[in-house]
This record gives C-alpha cells, sequence and structure tokens, in this order.
C-alpha cells in the first residue's frame, strides 16, 4: 500500500515527464491488441522509428523555439529545399557525399540567422517572418524541382542514411543483429549509472528525490523498455543510419540543454526575457543561436528525407512543421514557454508516428486520422494549461 502511494504522489508531482511514457504504452497495447501483434512486429516498428527520423529531428530543433515563446513555421520547406538542394549537388554536379552534407548544413545555418536577425534585431514577429519563409522556400523548392518534378538520387553512400542499417560485424547470435544488442545492453549500463550519479548528487546537496523503491521501479521499466526496443530491431536488421543520427542529435542537445550555460540561458529567455535581460544574458544572442540551429537541423531533416525516398520532389516538407511543432507539445513543451525537454519531444514524435502507423494497420481513414491526431494536439495542450494552472 505504501508502495503504491509513493507512486501516485510520484505520477503526480511529474506528470508531466511521465504522462508521454504512459500514453505511449496505452497506445502500443491498445493497437498491438487490434491488429493481432502486427503493431509490435519487428519490421513494423523498424519502419515506424525509421519513418519518424526526419520529423524527430525537427522536433528537437522546434522544442528550443516554442521553449523560447517564438514560432518557425519554415523548417518544413526549408527542410524539403535543401534536400532538394543536396539531390541537385550530389547528381547535377557530381559533388562527394562528405562535401554536400556540410555545404547544406550550412545554407540551413545561413537562412536560420537570417531569420534570426529578422526577429531578434527588427522585432519582427517570428510567426510573419516565418511564414514568409514558408512561402519563399515552398517556392523555391518547386523552381529547384521545375524540370523534372523529381530529383531522382542514385548515390547509394547518400541513400544509405535514409534506408541503410549498420553492419554487423560480430554476427554471434544467429538470425539477430548482435551489434544492436551490444549497443543496447551498453546504453542500459550507462543509463543505470547515469541514474545513481544523478540520485547521490541530489542528495548531496539535500534536493528532493523519489523513494528508493520508485527508483529501482523507474530504472527497471526504462531498462526493460530499452531492452525490449533493441531486441525486436535486433531481430529484423538491427539499427538504422537514421536511428543512430537521430540519437546522436539527441545526445548533443540533452547536453547542451541540462549541462551548458547555454542551456541555462535558454530557458532563461523562454520563462521571462526580461528579467533574462536584467541579469546580463544576451536575448538576441540566444535567439540567433535558436533559430540558426532550428534551420540546421531542417537542413538535417531534407537530408533524411530525401535519403530515405532517394530523391527529392515537389510535395516534400509539406506538413513537417505541423508534426515538429505537434510532436513537440505532445512531448510536453509548455505553450507558455520556459519548459520543455528535447528527450520529451522525441517521445511525443514517437506517440505520433504510433498513431499514424496504427491507424493505417487498421486502415483508418484520411480524413479521420487527420481528426484523432488534431484532438490529441488539443488534449496535450489543455494538458499543459491545466498542470500549470494547478502549480500556481
Amino acid at each position: 500500500m505504501e508502495l503504491f502511494n509513493d507512486l501516485k504522489t510520484m505520477l503526480k508531482k511529474n506528470i508531466r515527464e511521465y504522462g508521454m511514457f504512459i500514453a505511449l504504452f496505452a497506445i502500443m497495447l491498445v493497437f498491438s491488441i487490434l491488429s493481432d501483434g502486427v503493431f509490435m512486429s519487428p519490421r513494423n516498428i523498424s519502419n515506424l522509428i525509421n519513418s519518424m527520423g526526419y520529423i524527430a529531428v525537427l522536433a528537437v530543433g522546434m522544442t528550443l523555439i516554442l521553449v523560447i515563446k517564438h514560432i518557425d513555421l519554415s523548417v518544413g520547406f526549408v527542410a524539403g529545399f535543401l534536400g532538394a538542394v543536396a539531390a541537385t549537388l550530389l547528381t547535377s554536379y557530381n559533388l562527394p557525399v562528405l562535401a554536400v552534407i556540410p555545404v547544406v548544413l550550412a545554407i540551413g545555418v545561413l537562412i536560420g540567422l537570417f531569420n534570426g536577425f529578422l526577429v531578434a534585431k527588427l522585432q519582427i514577429p517570428a510567426f510573419v517572418v516565418t511564414l514568409a519563409g514558408m512561402l519563399i522556400f515552398r517556392g523555391a523548392l518547386l523552381q529547384v524541382t521545375a524540370k523534372t518534378g523529381t530529383i531522382i538520387v542514385p548515390n547509394q553512400t547518400f541513400n544509405n542514411i535514409g534506408v541503410g542499417y549498420i553492419p554487423d560485424p560480430v554476427k554471434l547470435i544467429p538470425g539477430f543483429h548482435t551489434l544492436t544488442l551490444v549497443l543496447g545492453a551498453l546504453f542500459i549500463v550507462y543509463y543505470i549509472w547515469s541514474q545513481f550519479k544523478n540520485r547521490k548528487n541530489k542528495l548531496k546537496y539535500n534536493f528532493e528525490v523519489v523513494p528508493i523503491k520508485i527508483f529501482y521501479i523507474k530504472m527497471v521499466f526504462v531498462s526493460f523498455l530499452i531492452g525490449y526496443v533493441t531486441y525486436i530491431l535486433s531481430d529484423y536488421n538491427g539499427l538504422s543510419w537514421t536511428v543512430v543520427i537521430v540519437l546522436i542529435v539527441v545526445a548533443i542537445y540533452h547536453f547542451m540543454t541540462t549541462k551548458t550555460v547555454l542551456g541555462r540561458h535558454i530557458y532563461a529567455v523562454g520563462g521571462n526575457d526580461e528579467a533574462a535581460k536584467l541579469s546580463g544574458i544576451d536575448v538576441k544572442k540566444v535567439t540567433l543561436f535558436v533559430f540558426a540551429s532550428m534551420s540546421m537541423l531542417a537542413a538535417l531533416s531534407g537530408i533524411l528525407f530525401t535519403a530515405r525516398l532517394q530523391s527529392a520532389t515537389v510535395t516534400a516538407g509539406t506538413g513537417f512543421e505541423l508534426d515538429a511543432i505537434a510532436s513537440a507539445y505532445v512531448g510536453g513543451v509548455s505553450a507558455a514557454g520556459g519548459v520543455g525537454r528535447v528527450t520529451g519531444s522525441i517521445i511525443g514524435a514517437l506517440v505520433m508516428a504510433s498513431l499514424t502507423s496504427g491507424m493505417n494497420l487498421l486502415n483508418v481513414g484520411a480524413s479521420y486520422q487527420y481528426i484523432i491526431r488534431g484532438a490529441i494536439l488539443i488534449l496535450a495542450v489543455v494538458f499543459d494549461v491545466q498542470t500549470r494552472n494547478k502549480s500556481k
């Protein structure tokens, strides 16, 4: 009984953090039952995770944008346009992949700096700036693809970024991708070590920590989840390069937002920009960085999407920004700014991708899919507002 009460108290205090995990678990359980287990099959889970890669990357950048109480509506067509630029450089100019990727990412940074300059220096609302950007880059995409409509990318090295899997030099277990299992085990060990280290540091400075029984339950649950997903992926083709790239991006941004001065400044600006100014934070520089980061990740998203399709199309980027915004909000980003984690936004992207995959397996009509996803977004924001009101 005491354990149940402790668990209930922890969920109440950390409902924003754990609510999305509960929602994801419920969605996967329901769709697995309704699809007779097809939803949780190795092939479907692998395709689901790989297909959300380009949105997950966008969601990471969008998290920071929303945290500082701005918005970027241009990222979808920035991704589509820069994906087409990458395809053009590879096919028309025969540039190597190692040259194309840095060039495209650099262009993304320049686009973001321009957006950030208009927002931070000229004080133009981000909604207006990025709405204009959406129209401009949609036109630019149409211009780049005007001759053929679709630019086919025959470069296999580039395409492997979107459809390839990491090699398995070990091959110890027949039928399974051994390297994926090893990496999963190492990640579980790292997770357990980091949790103990974090708890020790909190106790050292007399911060509040969860009861030890709840702490162990949480570690076992998350470790099981990591192990199960790793097992499923290893039963198919293992980890894809898309997943590896997403994990690297999440690791970098998670470290930056939680362990660096820049990360603290970003959340300070989102919490109260006037107070941040008075405390000596250069709000304009923070804004410039966040917009540059967003467009750079949009460029990476465009590369992932183009590599996955092995071509650049006139419709690339359509709706990407809406999926990224929805993923961030479902993942716990506050509509009032100042609150949100990149790891949460990744879970939000997984929730939205799971909904789409599950509804496709059940042959739910496209019209109902849009309605359901919209309803989920509204519920996420209502939940955020109610949580903030209760905490006041």
